[in-house]
């Protein structure tokens, strides 16, 4: 059966965030891909080489600008991702629980 979504983004609307690879998830950030080459490859590309979003997550920016398709705007993406996700751990660590 074809996968009837051309675009992650689609599936994420449809079936939700838990639905998708972490491949999927960050080619969303990265979307647009370059000619030749979608999103969805550079994400694995990506993740291929630092294994994890963890892994990916306190690296230099300027080591992405190695991948072919990263440049400035979608390398900021990225960084402002993580930084969403720190806050927000950040925050739940210091809002009491009852």
């Amino acid at each position: 059966m074809a996968e009837k979504w051309k675009h992650p983004g689609g599936k994420f609307r449809e079936l939700g965030a838990a639905s998708l690879s972490d491949a999927e998830i960050l080619s969303i950030l990265i979307a647009p891909g370059i000619k030749g080459k979608p999103a969805l490859a550079i994400a694995e590309e990506v993740l291929a080489k630092y294994g994890s979003f963890e892994g990916m997550s306190n690296r230099p920016l300027e080591e992405f600008l190695d991948f072919k398709g990263l440049a400035d705007v979608k390398i900021l993406r990225i960084a402002a991702a993580f930084e969403v996700a720190r806050r927000v751990l950040e925050r739940s660590r210091q809002t009491p629980r009852h």
